[in-house]
């Protein structure tokens, strides 16, 4: 186990690309961006089917930005949809993309490191509202390649060994270059309090997206954590909030 968030390093290459560096830096504004998501009764057969019964009745929000500079891509405008049930959250990533980055071959049969390195969607999310370096750490890729962490920012370190029990899939649509990623999280795995209507988790979203090294991908946030000369990522002072609703 690496002591040090090592596997997170290569992101700071992005506050060192000259293309991005005359873009001007954005600025984090309070209160940060919130997502309410609706309840639903019983638990949902997962797919990545946006038009399934399944999605019908989820709340959805959009990425668009990038974490760090004042940048929009309109072309990878990547819907979020959400729900959850008494046990799980469901969450369903809908990317349009240009041309996929991917490790293959697939090996969906245990977590996959560095899949940061490739194409990928990604979401943390944290109860502590107190301890806020403290959250979890979920991945999927287009071919459904995953990786869980527990991550503890006060101890510079993460739990690769750590296993949520998350359900994933991923799919890709080449007719009409878009990429899916599904997921239902049991709620257990992020917090031992029970979620009721009305409780608060800290929370950001991301993708990752594009061929070559860090200097020529995008990295986008739900909610842009606006940060140089660190990984724009795991800033979690500036997360948003999921908000569980009725």
């Amino acid at each position: 186990m690496k002591s040090q968030l090592k596997m997170f390093l290569p992101l700071l290459l992005l506050c060192a690309i000259p293309a991005l560096a005359a873009e001007k830096v954005c600025e984090v504004a309070s209160p940060t961006a919130s997502f309410s998501i609706p309840h639903v009764a019983a638990a949902q057969a997962l797919n990545t089917d946006p038009k399934s019964a399944t999605w019908s009745q989820a709340a959805s929000t959009w990425m668009t930005k990038d974490c760090t500079h004042e940048i929009d891509y309109p072309n990878l405008k990547t819907e979020v949809r959400a729900f959850w049930t008494d046990s799980d959250l469901y969450l369903l990533f809908i990317c349009p993309y240009t041309v996929l980055n991917l490790w293959l071959p697939a090996d969906n049969s245990k977590d996959r490191l560095k899949l940061w390195d490739r194409d990928v969607v990604e979401f943390f999310l944290g109860d502590d509202w107190k301890d806020i370096k403290h959250y979890r750490e979920f991945e999927i890729a287009p071919t459904g390649d995953w990786v869980d962490l527990a991550i503890d920012i006060n101890k510079e370190s993460y739990d690769s060994k750590w296993n949520s029990g998350y359900e994933k899939q991923g799919r890709i649509d080449e007719k009409n270059h878009i990429w899916y990623a599904a997921t239902r999280v049991p709620l257990k795995s992020v917090s031992e309090q029970p979620v009721k209507a009305g409780t608060k988790w800290r929370a950001n979203l991301y993708r990752i997206d594009g061929l070559g090294a860090d200097p020529q991908r995008h990295f986008m946030c739900w909610q842009p954590t606006c940060v140089v000369n660190r990984d724009p990522n795991h800033v979690p002072e500036h997360f948003g909030t999921l908000i569980f609703t009725k």
